[in-house]
Parts: C-alpha cells; structure tokens; sequence
C-alpha cells in the first residue's frame, strides 16, 4: 500500500509538473508574439497621437499670440504709430540716396534741408526732361537756380513705408519730369535718409519748409502739391495751414486717398482684427492716442484751391469707395465753391492698383 500511494504520488506530481515546460514554453512563445503584434498597432497611434498633440500645441500658441496682440498693442500705442508709419521698411534695400543717378535719374540733385534742429531731410530735385542736358555736372546751386525757370514746379509727398527712392516714385518723377515739371520730394524726418522721429506735426512741418523753401526759389511759377496714400493726410494737413496763412499752392492733387486714419485702418484690407470684438478700443484709440488723425475729410472743408483726386477701382491698400467719399465732402464744400473740384478713377481693367497710375496715358491729358 505504501509502495503503491508512493507511485501514485509519483504519478500526481508528474502530471503537475510535466505540463511546466509546456506552459513556460507556450507562454514564452505568447511573450514573443503578443509583444510584437501590439508594438505594430501602437506605433501608428503613438504617431498620430505625436502629431495630432504638437498640432494642437502650435494652435494654442498661434490663438494665444493673436488675442495677446491687442492687449500689447493698447498699452504701447507706439507700436500701432509705427505700424501706420512703417518708416522702419526701406525698400528698395542698398541704395544710395545721395545717388539719384543709380535710379536712371540723371537730372536729379540731392540736397539736405534742416527743418528745425536736431532734424534733417534729404531731398530730391529732378529738373524738367527739357533742362536734362544742362543739368549733366551741374552743382546744387545750379538746381536752385532752375527752380526760377518759367516751368512749374510739383511737391511730391510720398506715403508710408519706403523712400524718396521707391521703384514706383522714381518711375512717376520721369513721368512728370518729361511733362515738363520739376519734381521736388523728400523723406519725412524717420525716413530714409532724414533724421529726425515720425509724427503726423512732424511731417506737416516738413513738407511746409519745402514747400516755403520752393516758394523761395520759384518766383512766379506754378506750385502744385502732389500726396499720395498716407502723404495725402499730409498734403491736406499742409494746404489747410497754406490757405489759413492766405498763401495757398495752385492746385492740389491726391492719389488714392483716404477720408481719416480712422477709417483707413478699419477698412484695410490686410488687418486682420476688423472684426475683433473692442477692435476701435483695441486699435484705433491708441492711434489716436498717438496723435495721428490725417483727417482729409476735415481739411477738404478749409481748403481753398483747385483739386484733383486719382483712385484706382482695384486699389487693394485703400478702398476706391473712400477716395470717393472724400470727393463727396470736397465737392458739397463752401470753400471750393469757386474752385474745381475733380474726382477721375481708373477701371479695375487697367490694373494700376494702388501705385501704378503714373502708367495711364491718359495723365499728360488729365494734368493739363
């Protein structure tokens, strides 16, 4: 019997113990092959996951920097100024303004005029095409003279961004210049060359000691002054003060401009927060704030000269409708009543845009 439970006993053990390797063995085999299976299914879904997160992250960060914008911008009006004046954006780059003549203006002088202290503007002088051989070696002095020629004389006042030397500027100095006008331009203080800080009393005093420093020089002649884009906030800025002085130019002639920097900005077509709620509190307030109206709407009412007014249908920068409204306001004003006031687009077929009406041929015409 003893022998017997032995054996049995035996027996119970080995059929526990004998099935061991099979299931070390089966599990070991389930240890290779399970493992392997699930790593194949995690990594597309740890891929996705990966992308799916870091995408989700830039998104955060993109809507955290666009809503952080108007709250940075509202407690430093500076920035919103510098983004109406984009005085810090020269292009074209690695010109020489001293050289009018790399730009093919080979009848152009470049002087330097101090405003007030601590200020200096570069200025170009681009004699009538009809002057261009005598002006070949001549100095400064010999340009001044020309002013006295019995040719009429333009006050270019350029718009924001850029300089004196601007691709679309030099191409309209050669267009008016072979019309028989001089051309006299300059960089506000900030800008180019000129040294000084932008501001909107800054640049209206500019452009009034060149226009008086002209005013000097040209006798008799006719003196037209000529804005466009932001530079008409100027030139109205400039004429108002010229006709309360009773020294008014003889005409005015604005492209592409605006009613008021107020509406301008609201209108632009690259801001990005029109629709942002508080976008007038946000970024409108802190323009004001700064001291920039260039209310064309305003002045229109208090100037006392001939005007024309140049838009382009498909201007993308400032919208034909307020180029429009603002011949609206100057038309219906007592002080052009005996003055003409003259409102002539170009159709978005011809592409001109914001810059590129000196191309019509139609302006030797619409000039004279």
């Amino acid at each position: 019997m003893r022998k017997r439970n032995e054996s049995v006993t035996v027996e119970h053990e080995r059929a526990t113990t004998a099935p061991a390797p099979l299931d070390e063995g089966c599990s070991l085999r389930h240890s290779l092959r399970l493992p392997a299976a699930d790593t194949g299914m995690k990594r597309p879904l740890g891929r996705r996951y990966g992308l799916w997160f870091r995408l989700r992250k830039l998104i955060i960060w993109l809507l955290g920097v666009y809503i952080a914008i108007p709250f940075l911008v509202k407690l430093c009006p500076a920035i919103q100024a510098k983004l109406v004046f984009l005085n810090f954006v020269r292009v074209p780059y690695f010109i020489d303004l001293k050289r009018p003549q790399d730009q093919g203006l080979n009848h152009t002088c470049n002087y330097y005029l101090q405003p007030e202290e601590d200020v200096t503007i570069g200025v170009w002088h681009t004699v009538p095409a009809a002057l261009w051989k005598n002006a070949r070696g001549k100095d400064q002095l010999w340009f001044e003279d020309a002013l006295g020629s019995s040719h009429p004389v333009i006050l270019y006042l350029h718009g924001n961004a850029g300089t004196r030397g601007g691709d679309h500027r030099v191409e309209l100095y050669k267009v008016l210049s072979s019309l028989g006008y001089h051309v006299v331009t300059f960089d506000y203080r900030g800008w180019g060359d000129s040294i000084g800080s932008p501001s909107e009393r800054g640049m209206t005093y500019d452009a009034l000691h060149v226009f008086d420093w002209i005013k000097a020089r040209s006798g008799d002649n006719p003196v037209y002054i000529w804005g466009h884009s932001l530079g008409t906030g100027v030139a109205t800025n400039l004429v108002r003060r010229l006709c309360e002085r009773e020294t008014p130019p003889d005409a005015l002639i604005l492209e592409s401009p605006f009613t008021n920097i107020r509406e301008e900005a609201r209108s632009h077509p690259f801001s990005i927060y029109r629709y942002f709620p508080g976008f007038d509190w946000f970024f409108l307030d802190p323009i004001t704030t700064s001291g920039i109206k260039f209310a064309n709407d305003e002045n229109v009412k208090y100037i006392s000269c001939s005007l024309l007014i140049l838009h382009a249908e498909d201007d993308p920068v400032v919208p034909f409708h307020l180029g429009k409204k603002l011949y609206n306001i100057a038309a219906t004003s007592r002080s052009f009543r005996d003055y003409k006031v003259q409102f002539v687009p170009f159709h978005t077929d011809l592409g001109y845009r914001h810059k590129y009406i000196y191309r019509s041929p139609e302006l030797p015409r619409i000039l004279r």
